[in-house]
């Protein structure tokens, strides 16, 4: 008895998620289908992963003229359109967004002009992202928030072995990290289609190098059109940074209920020795950043 209860249970879990992939493509469809009426966004989020993406945009979300992506119930955070889903092509794009006569409601009902915006953390390192982008929403409002680069790599690091696809230590992790990445960027961009798993995830020091994936973006892009923050900043002062957000993206100030970090993981400390060698290995780097966005970021050197 107990055996074909399981099974049954087993069954009507296959069917349920059979059930819920469906459903999900039959929305994307139809998100297709109507692709016309659904304009481009205001604003991208852009980066860096783990550097407080995922916290901004629930931010954002709960100011009333910020609309979800479609469809509301999946409560989409990003498409990752112009990293890795490029080849899904324009309407799959343009599917995710609300249409004109929701956003026109939306303006009636809240007396705002709505503004329509994802965040895709893997943007801003993906070489291709920034010309993809400034070719398809060249007016976008670009938004980056960019962590501690030493901290930013062990919440990467942190999160792969969440997932159980990180079988190494964190030090081993990071001195594996050039060879695992070797030759992928260039492979990315001989590549179009071409989608890599260590690029995105086992790049833990990579990632926190900004000052080359930034640059491109800033070349890409017209410099007033992009803010760049330190993570700390939103979550140290989450108000006045939210507020400096919503100027930049031409959207009226919200007093925010919630400001809470999310996703957050919290865990033992790094080791001395540890947090010490990563300090020298990115002091260059940061160095470059500050000079190109012309201020202190404020991290510990």
């Amino acid at each position: 008895m107990h055996a074909r209860t399981a099974a049954r249970r087993l069954r009507r879990s296959a069917a349920g998620a059979a059930g819920t992939a469906a459903a999900k493509r039959s929305l994307r469809s139809f998100g297709e289908l109507t692709a016309e009426l659904r304009p481009f966004p205001d604003f991208l989020i852009i980066g860096a992963k783990r550097g407080g993406t995922t916290s901004l945009d629930a931010y954002l979300r709960e100011h009333p003229a910020v609309p979800p992506l479609f469809p509301r119930a999946q409560k989409i955070k990003g498409t990752y359109f112009f990293d890795e889903n490029w080849a899904r092509g324009e309407r799959w794009y343009r599917s995710h967004f609300p249409t004109r006569a929701a956003l026109a409601l939306l303006r009636r009902r809240t007396g705002a002009t709505p503004r329509v915006g994802e965040a895709s953390p893997y943007y801003l390192f993906h070489p291709l992202a920034p010309q993809r982008a400034a070719s398809l929403v060249p007016h976008a409002r670009i938004v980056v928030l960019l962590r501690d680069p030493v901290e930013r790599a062990f919440s990467h690091y942190k999160e792969r072995l969440e997932n159980d696809t990180e079988p190494l230590s964190f030090d081993d992790a990071v001195a594996a990290e050039d060879a695992r990445i070797a030759g992928e960027e260039a492979r990315i961009v001989a590549e179009p289609r071409y989608v890599s798993v260590p690029h995105r995830h086992q790049s833990y020091v990579a990632q926190g190098r900004y000052a080359t994936p930034l640059r491109r973006w800033m070349s890409a892009f017209p410099r007033e059109q992009i803010l760049v923050l330190p993570s700390e900043l939103l979550y140290r002062e989450t108000q006045a940074t939210y507020d400096a957000v919503c100027d930049h993206i031409w959207l009226g100030r919200h007093r925010l209920v919630d400001q809470k970090a999310h996703e957050a993981r919290p865990s033992v400390a790094l080791s001395d020795a540890t947090r010490s060698r990563l300090r020298s290995m990115v002091a260059d780097d940061v160095a470059a950043l500050e000079a190109l966005v012309g201020s202190t970021m404020g991290w510990p050197k």
